[in-house]
């Protein structure tokens, strides 16, 4: 007789991937680590996620839920002019990156080991980027229309942010390029 999943078993399982995800890569984490980590039978884990391919979407989709929470959080607000919503999502990232259990951002690291056309996850991490990148090229233009490079220094801006993440004089590197997004937002051109 099968056993009957315990209600949260889903949910243990996606926050075991996850945690196993991101600290060692997609590639370095096997199905059978996350079935001994959860401590429950293989039938039970495919029933939740017939293949990791399926775990790993849901690992990217709920990274994503997680950030826009959190951006949206740090928001000062629709009605806030575009300068201090641009203003605030960057230093958003910035708090991200400062975070001593950060490891790298979720979508450009499954890039970074994912590369091939057509993947699933990899189109979710694109998705992500290129809506992030949006959300910054939009509240560029309503800042200041004239201006379609500024939404190019930003992004540059946010990139450095992700890529000092690992380097040992991250938190000064982090303020410094959050204190620059804020200038160039600020400034006149």
């Amino acid at each position: 007789m099968a056993r009957t999943a315990a209600p949260n078993t889903r949910q243990r399982v996606l926050e075991t991937a996850a945690e196993l995800f991101y600290a060692r890569g997609v590639r370095g984490v096997g199905m059978q680590e996350i079935i001994d980590t959860v401590g429950i039978g293989k039938n039970l884990l495919y029933r939740e996620f017939p293949t990791k391919a399926d775990l790993v979407q849901a690992y990217l989709e709920q990274n994503r839920e997680i950030w826009d929470r959190y951006a949206n959080a740090a928001s000062p607000g629709p009605d806030a002019d575009a300068a201090a919503q641009l203003a605030a999502l960057v230093q958003a990232m910035a708090n991200h990156v400062h975070d001593r259990l950060y490891r790298g951002c979720p979508f450009r690291n499954y890039l970074a080991e994912f590369g091939d056309e057509g993947d699933p996850g990899r189109e979710l991490s694109l998705a992500y980027l290129r809506d992030t990148r949006a959300r910054i090229d939009a509240l560029a233009a309503q800042h200041r229309p004239g201006d379609p490079g500024l939404a190019e220094r930003i992004w540059v801006i946010v990139e450095g942010l992700y890529g000092a993440a690992g380097h040992p004089d991250s938190a000064r590197i982090v303020d410094a390029a959050a204190c620059l997004a804020k200038e160039i937002i600020d400034s006149h051109v």
